[in-house]
């Protein structure tokens, strides 16, 4: 095995990521590569290793394209904006980190100290990135079809038995991400009416990014309403 690598990361702990990933390396330092966080290169400058940066670059691009073909199989008859929808919840950042945590891919990126004090292994950005790292880094050891396989088995596999419904619920996510691509400003849920009575009331919630109204939704619940907004919100983006 490669010095650097051995000193880094044991063998074991590779073989054991390997087994969880459902792809033998022909070289591990494409797997240990992928599980290298920014933070744990810059403490570790004397080894001169990379981040995982590149590879998360690349594997987001394939896990568009993968998705992208998924989805164009399972719903033959669906239109393109739906399509779109669809697959920015299954690639967004939550339901990346819900697959990585599945896969306990935490447990082995490599982190800096701070990172690592502050909770970064459970961070839903940094286990996002280690996930599509690693699909990128399938890529680069392998072929097209063993990405395909481990997407298939394990973020596909996730989201198959989901209805479409169950698929574009998670509308907040998907906004926010959109949002923070462009500014650090968060975004904010204000209740601006209720209406009828208590026991069966219709809530009507406005999301504002900093002074801007972005959209407006209803909802028999506060978080029904949130969601409405936010889907409101990401059509008129797209416009």
């Amino acid at each position: 095995m490669h010095k650097k690598l051995g000193t880094i990361m044991s063998q074991k702990k590779l073989i054991e990521l390997e087994a969880r990933i459902g792809y033998k390396f022909n070289d591990l330092e494409h797997l240990r590569n992928a599980v290298t966080h920014r933070s744990f290169a810059n403490e570790h400058r004397n080894l001169q290793i990379k981040d995982n940066e590149r590879l998360e670059f690349l594997g987001d691009a394939i896990l568009d394209l993968i998705i992208s073909k998924y989805l164009f199989d399972k719903y033959p008859s669906m239109p393109e904006g739906d399509l779109s929808k669809i697959r920015a919840s299954i690639v967004c950042e939550g339901s990346l980190a819900k697959t990585a945590r599945l896969m306990e891919l935490g447990s082995y990126i490599l982190l800096g100290k701070g990172e690592e004090m502050t909770g970064g292994r459970t961070r839903n950005s940094i286990l996002a990135d280690a996930f599509e790292a690693v699909t990128g880094s399938i890529f680069v050891d392998g072929q097209f079809e063993d990405v395909v396989a481990f997407l298939t088995a394990t973020l596909i596999k996730n989201v198959d038995h989901l209805s479409v419904d169950a698929l574009y619920t998670d509308f907040k996510t998907i906004l926010q991400e959109n949002i923070q691509r462009e500014s650090l400003q968060p975004l904010h849920y204000e209740v601006v009416d209720e209406k009828g009575p208590d026991h069966d009331k219709d809530f009507y919630v406005a999301v504002y990014h900093g002074e801007a109204c972005l959209g407006k939704g209803v909802g028999k619940s506060k978080k029904e309403a949130e969601q409405r907004a936010a889907q409101t919100a990401l059509k008129a983006l797209e416009k």
